[in-house]
């Protein structure tokens, strides 16, 4: 029997399941692990569709999301908005 690699990306393919995956992320993870989320939702998406959105380049997007990354926030905002999420703010009930 042969095993694959499990890829996140392959499974999000509807808004829905992108925006739950990356609320699951922003709400349990750290900073590391929620650039990582936000370049793997931009990989089932597509880079080069991001790249044309952001106007950066492919190999910009990757470094930028990629493991260990720190990247700017301006970065994070363009990739979340071409990817169709926002940030919203909600009082905490702690």
């Amino acid at each position: 029997m042969e095993t694959t690699k499990f890829d996140i990306a392959d499974y999000l393919d509807s808004k829905e399941m992108i925006a739950e995956y990356l609320n699951a992320v922003l709400e349990e993870g750290n900073d590391a692990q929620i650039v990582t989320a936000i370049g793997n939702i931009a990989k089932a998406i597509g880079m080069t569709k991001i790249a044309e959105e952001t106007g950066l380049s492919r190999p910009s997007l990757y470094k930028a999301l990629s493991d260990g990354a720190k990247p700017q926030f301006g970065t994070i905002m363009k990739v979340l908005r071409a990817v169709g999420g926002q940030i919203q703010i909600n009082p905490s009930t702690a």
